[in-house]
């Protein structure tokens, strides 16, 4: 009986020693092995005639093995044969193989498939040189990496892809039919695959008629019936996990009262938006309802979330819970922390912040006002649930995550013993495919509408050669009453001490190119409130031009501000750069972004600056940076706590992803009403939590 559970040592071809290092690579199941993929395709299935050949044409050509012989050549053995095909012959060699002439012996029928070259070793016509090589008894039967559609693999542990094709072609003719599929028939009807069976053979064994290109693009069947197997098991489990949190019971159902309406009014500078207030009822009614809130709030840079976050934590504090808001850098807790203080003036609510700066009796007596309950709001990195702090009644987490912090491990939080409404928020969109995946368990609100007033940004590209322009563009909106920021990046989060000299350098740059206006400094190292003067000096128009180093993000809403200059604009990513910008615009007059970027640009930072000059949408720009970058470099897998996916690409397959989306949703409502008995059993088994993270799902 077949096996898929099965050692993958028993597998032909594979044994003790081979199975020790293919373990240490993951691959521990005959199932593991058949979900290695090949790396692409290549059409083996036609043989060139040797007169027709062209130097680079890669081509598989058939003959008989008419000259074979072992020569040695400066400190290596050269292989070379003759192959005759009774239109011409072609020279073939292989270098430091000597074994070869136990096998490819003179008379013998043989296969070569590679790049036809001209000879450069000392012969007047054409060569291939070291090409893949099979012996066949008739140039009709297919081989195993000749005269068919052939996989073509990437080296796995010890096996070379030569070897595993062998080894996989043999395994995928052992694979049935009737292999049990965790896929029941109506869902397969629904979504048009084959059998799993069906799929795991031709993955491996391409059919004589199947088309290479299709392959490739990984939308024949077998592909997509496994990716699509995939992203329905992954989504699955999410909906699993959502449907354990509804049924869980948390401590408190918060209310909303006249008291926390009028709190609220204090609050605002200004009258929410349609949208705003759109979502803040939907986090308001979850934060009623007697199961944990789980939800994911997004919406463009400047589209008023921060605000939204702030609303939902008084209710909390209303409801005498405490809240904790975690950003995913100290800076950036930083900037929360004054913008809420600041916010939050009016009202007798206190606002901690614990950061790694505060130190000795400060940061013991601030964790002693969060476990007696008297600070009321506490920011701070997610380190803030994790070493050593103690609340009173923590309410609701607002995580800040911004494409760096990672999934909220909510399982931290219930270890605590908060078992916690939770509200993730992303400082800029995140596209589609990451909403669906690493928050696909989340319900989701999008603010997408800008408050009143916002104009559009134009954004220019400038080479470091053209600042005496940058400068004369800063220069004209002073004059006219307007102010401007100059952001110079960051070696590193931490601010060094280069780094300041390299900012208090460019200060004094601008001061020197701007005689008689007020230019200020911000950076990292300085004490809190000296960063509290300089802002509020910048608030109130007296600095003109705020030279900065602390990634001014969030929290800065200076509707004076016109012009954003970005130095070394090819360092930042497109999220970081799109968040910079979001910092001017936010006022009655036109306002521009300068990117200013020095010396040769990558294709990348290329792609990324085009990007930032050609459109102001946030949700556009996060879908083009992951085209950019691809699943792995923009989700960092890891650190998103995104499944290891072994078929499917979050790119590519975005549209079979909705599918996946939908159908699993879909099971979870029959499962609960007692249908899909075949899903129950699978699902029983336990092993696919595993493969995707999901084991503390609910």
């Amino acid at each position: 009986m077949f096996d898929l559970r099965g050692p993958v040592q028993y597998v032909k071809g594979v044994g003790p020693q081979r199975a020790e290092a293919l373990v240490k690579a993951g691959v521990r199941t005959v199932e593991d092995l058949l979900h290695y993929l090949p790396l692409r395709y290549e059409d083996r299935r036609q043989f060139a005639r040797i007169a027709d050949l062209r130097a680079g044409m890669k081509i598989a050509v058939a003959g008989q093995v008419a000259v074979a012989g072992l020569r040695r050549a400066r400190r290596m053995s050269l292989y070379e044969i003759r192959l005759d095909d009774g239109s011409g012959r072609l020279k073939a060699l292989w270098f430091n193989q000597p074994f070869l002439r136990d096998s490819l012996l003179k008379g013998r029928r043989a296969v070569l498939f590679g790049t036809v070259e001209r000879d450069s070793y000392g012969g007047a016509g054409l060569m291939m040189s070291s090409p893949q090589w099979e012996l066949v008894e008739d140039e009709d039967t297919p081989g195993v990496h000749t005269g068919r559609i052939v996989p073509v693999y990437e080296r796995l542990g010890p096996l070379s892809g030569k070897a595993l094709r062998r080894i996989l072609t043999l395994l995928a003719k052992e694979v049935p039919d009737d292999l049990d599929d965790p896929m029941p028939a109506d869902l397969r009807a629904r979504l048009s695959v084959v059998r799993r069976g069906e799929a795991l053979r031709r993955l491996h064994l391409p059919g004589a008629d199947d088309d290479v290109g299709l392959l490739n693009a990984a939308r024949d069947d077998a592909h997509r019936r496994l990716i699509l197997e995939e992203l329905f098991l992954f989504q699955l489990g999410l909906a699993l996990r959502k449907r354990g949190v509804r049924q869980r019971r948390k401590g408190i159902a918060f209310e909303v009262t006249d008291r926390a309406r009028e709190a609220v009014k204090r609050i605002l500078p200004f009258h929410l938006t349609n949208a705003q207030k759109r979502v803040l009822r939907q986090i308001a009614e979850d934060m009623k309802a007697p199961h944990p809130m789980n939800r994911l709030v997004q919406g463009d840079v400047g589209s008023g979330k921060t605000m939204v976050a702030l609303l939902s934590m008084v209710i909390a504090v209303e409801n005498a819970h405490q809240a904790a808001f975690m950003a995913p850098t100290e800076i950036l807790a930083e900037q929360h922390f004054l913008t809420f203080r600041r916010l939050l003036s009016r009202c007798p609510y206190r606002v901690e912040l614990l950061s790694a700066g505060r130190k000795g009796k400060e940061k013991t007596e601030a964790l002693a006002r969060v476990a007696a309950g008297d600070a009321h709001i506490v920011v701070g990195t997610h380190a803030i649930i994790q070493e050593g702090v103690k609340f009173h009644r923590l309410g609701l987490a607002v995580v800040d995550e911004q494409h760096r912090f990672g999934v909220l491990q909510r399982e931290d939080l219930i270890r605590k013993g908060y078992d916690v409404d939770v509200l993730v928020m992303t400082a800029t969109p995140i596209p589609r495919t990451l909403a669906l995946t690493a928050y696909g368990d989340l319900d989701v609100s999008v603010v997408d509408e800008r408050p009143p007033g916002r104009r559009p940004v134009t954004t220019v590209q400038r080479r470091a050669s053209d600042r005496r322009t940058v400068v004369e563009l800063v220069r004209a909106d002073v004059a006219v009453g307007r102010q401007a920021y100059v952001v110079y990046p960051l070696v590193e989060e931490s601010e060094k001490l280069e780094d300041v000299r390299a900012a208090t350098q460019m200060a004094e740059e601008w001061r020197g190119a701007l005689p008689g206006v007020n230019v200020a400094l911000l950076h990292g190292r300085m004490k809190t409130a000296e960063k509290e003067k300089v802002m509020a000096e910048f608030s109130a128009g007296v600095v003109q031009v705020l030279v900065a180093t602390t990634v001014i993000e969030v929290g800065v809403d200076v509707p004076n501000a016109t012009v954003m200059v970005v130095e070394h604009a090819e360092r930042y990513g497109l999220a970081q750069l799109h968040q910079l910008r979001g910092r001017v615009g936010r006022g009655a007059h036109p306002s521009t972004c300068v990117l200013l970027c020095h010396g040769r640009l990558s294709d990348d930072a290329r792609a990324r600056v085009d990007v930032m000059v050609s459109t102001e949408d946030g949700f556009a720009i996060a879908e083009r940076d992951l085209e950019i970058r691809g699943p792995g470099d923009f989700f960092g897998t890891r650190q998103w706590g995104l499944p290891g996916l072994r078929a499917s690409n979050l790119v590519r397959d975005r549209d079979l992803l909705e599918k996946a989306r939908v159908e699993a949703f879909r099971c979870v409502e029959e499962m609960e009403s007692g249908g899909a008995a075949p899903l129950q059993a699978f699902l029983a088994d336990g092993g696919w939590e595993r493969r995707f993270g999901l084991a503390e799902v609910g």
